[in-house]
């Protein structure tokens, strides 16, 4: 493939990608993420591809296998172009009815048609879908849309223009303004200017200089930069070259965890397209500036996502943090100046470029520019990934587009930030998600995880389960993290156990501050977090299982008891079958009894009778 020199030649390489289009195809848009391949999306690839070749209508419709559309518990999804007919939760036998019935016919499948459960109405198009028309997509703008795998789908869609727009007429200093005018702050947790690092890495003597993607997302429950990743990497890699560009880096590493085996084989491709086009490389555009990246894949220790240890980890060295000043961005990776930035930052570099810095600081709030891309997940109807502008307040995301707690429960509380990150109760979800407002309640934006919670969720089993694993993934350098989380975590397990004291709250607290204060790294000095906004919104419920030797939410097994309403079993034997100890006792068509010094209290009896028949106390 001939290598781009100039931003005329891609501009005249777009056009003919473009005019090679047939418009007159219909699109089968299936997305491939790894959420809907796990759930049978490679099948239903192949299954498309079989029927079509059948049918001999290969020169009407074309697959095209795209990133995550989003809406993950929806998945695998299946967009009909040009018209945008949205079919969710496909399964590979329902491919030849979409063939004959809506391909063919042009007739719509009713049960494959995603229904609002507000209205409880059946959806045709993506684009009336409340969990995408509420949100605003500039990051995931083109994700599922375009084929993460081919570098001529991006061009399409406007890829590479940043880069050839900096290039072309942009001093290093010119991109570091508009990034510290657009007020892009660091989308990996601590939410530090961008253009402020940029400048800073800038302004370091010496020649060699690096830029790294943080590519290593370990928070439970967030994969919003694996989603970009597997979407279009392609905007992440424009980006890295712009940074580097910017503060004179010629060699780039993307650190990427070896569980996003899909992720690193989309990018490993990207790389590669964007050197035969000489978007990477020597003489990018002919401008004299040359850029390379290569990928180090880490082991999944979620303390690497600090700095300091992700550095230490490509060097191959144990990641362990460092202390602070210098900082990266003075001396970094291998002792050079570094600029680290995560994926979704690296990803809004190029559409800041192309945009202009005026119309990304517009949107959002007063210190918190732009769009943020949250994963919703937990106790919520429409889990998926939801981009939206900084200052959406927490209600909308819950319930404007996550829809609610499922099955008429009450959402109790959501935990932004991951495992380091707060508790926040429903009273304060009228909440502006932003960097200042979230800390202020005592969480932090973090990478973007958010995990709704419901009236099920004992809110003290919640902060032992996050204070857990800081816990084990603490790199056990400083003294504080290492032994201070590990008695945080024995006093939260004697509390649920029934044998805390009113005394063990106030020592959670004091210890939790000087956790915060003293440890070395973000890891120790935001792992009490969880314990800190769970006393402040919920110590009720730390009091009810100290005092009165009851778990309020029904979890904490020591301080639960399983028993038979006398009045609603009618012996069917269901809850007798099931328990796994023979803790059941009861002939069939009479009263049974539950043997308290046998059950185990696993709730398998509970969630298998149908007359309610089995209390919980």
């Amino acid at each position: 493939m001939k290598k781009i020199k100039t931003p005329a030649e891609l501009k005249s390489l777009r056009k003919s990608i473009a005019d090679k289009v047939d418009t007159n195809k219909v699109n089968i848009l299936i997305c491939k993420s790894t959420g809907c391949s796990a759930f049978g999306a490679d099948s239903i690839i192949e299954e498309f591809k079989n029927e079509i070749r059948k049918k001999g209508l290969g020169k009407k419709i074309e697959v095209k296998i795209t990133g995550c559309h989003g809406f993950c518990e929806r998945g695998p999804i299946v967009v009909i172009q040009p018209k945008g007919i949205f079919y969710q939760r496909c399964k590979s036998e329902d491919i030849p009815e979409i063939i004959s019935k809506t391909l063919i016919k042009g007739e719509v499948i009713e049960r494959l048609l995603y229904i609002d459960p507000v209205t409880g109405k059946r959806i045709i198009y993506e684009k009336d879908v409340p969990f995408y028309n509420r949100q605003k997509r500039l990051v995931f703008e083109h994700s599922g849309k375009i084929d993460p795998t081919n570098i001529e789908d991006y061009m399409v869609v406007g890829g590479y223009s940043a880069l050839a727009k900096v290039l072309s007429g942009m001093a290093p200093d010119k991109v570091i303004d508009e990034v510290k005018k657009a007020g892009l702050r660091g989308r990996g947790g601590a939410g530090f200017p961008t253009g402020i690092k940029w400048e800073t890495a800038r302004k370091q003597p010496g020649n060699t200089k690096y830029v790294i993607c943080n590519a290593d997302e370990g928070d439970p429950g967030a994969y919003m930069d694996r989603s970009i990743m597997e979407s279009n990497p392609h905007s992440v890699i424009e980006g890295m070259i712009i940074g580097a560009y910017a503060i004179g880096a010629t060699e780039g590493w993307m650190y990427v965890r070896n569980e996003y085996p899909l992720a690193v084989t989309y990018t490993t491709k990207a790389i590669e397209q964007a050197k035969d086009m000489g978007f990477l490389g020597q003489d990018i555009f002919g401008s004299g500036f040359s850029f390379d990246i290569k990928i180090a894949k880490g082991a999944g220790a979620f303390v690497c996502g600090e700095e300091t240890s992700l550095i230490a980890s490509i060097e191959g060295k144990r990641g362990m943090p460092k202390q602070r000043p210098p900082f990266p961005a003075q001396k970094g990776l291998f002792g050079k100046p570094t600029n680290i930035n995560n994926v979704e930052t690296w990803a809004t570099v190029p559409i800041i470029i192309e945009k202009g810095s005026q119309w990304y600081a517009d949107i959002g709030t007063k210190t918190s520019k732009g769009t943020k891309i949250f994963s919703l997940v937990g106790k919520v109807q429409n889990t998926g990934l939801v981009e939206v502008p900084m200052g959406t307040t927490l209600n909308e995301v819950v319930f404007d587009i996550g829809g609610g707690a499922p099955k008429g429960k009450k959402v109790k509380a959501v935990q932004t930030g991951g495992p380091s990150g707060g508790c926040i109760p429903r009273k304060l979800f009228n909440l502006p998600v932003d960097y200042e407002s979230l800390t202020q309640a005592g969480a932090i934006m973090g990478s973007g995880g958010m995990i709704v919670m419901d009236e099920r969720d004992c809110m003290v089993n919640v902060a032992k389960y996050f204070l857990d694993f800081t816990m084990e993934e603490s790199c056990g350098k400083c003294t504080p993290c290492r032994e201070g989380t590990l008695r945080l975590m024995e006093m939260l397990e004697g509390i649920t156990q029934g044998l805390g004291t009113m005394e063990d709250i106030d020592k959670l607290i004091e210890m939790s501050e000087t956790i915060k204060e003293s440890s070395l790294c973000g890891l120790g000095q935001t792992a009490p977090n969880p314990v800190l906004t769970t006393i402040k919104y919920f110590r009720d419920e730390y009091e009810a299982h100290i005092t009165q030797k009851k778990c309020p939410a029904k979890v904490c097994k020591p301080l639960i008891t399983f028993r038979v309403d006398d009045e609603k079993c009618n012996g069917c034997g269901r809850c007798r079958l099931v328990c796994p100890v023979e803790a059941v006792e009861g002939a069939k068509k009479e009263l049974h009894k539950i043997l308290q010094d046998k059950c185990i209290k696993c709730g398998t009896c509970f969630d298998r009778c149908k007359f309610d028949a089995i209390i919980v106390e």
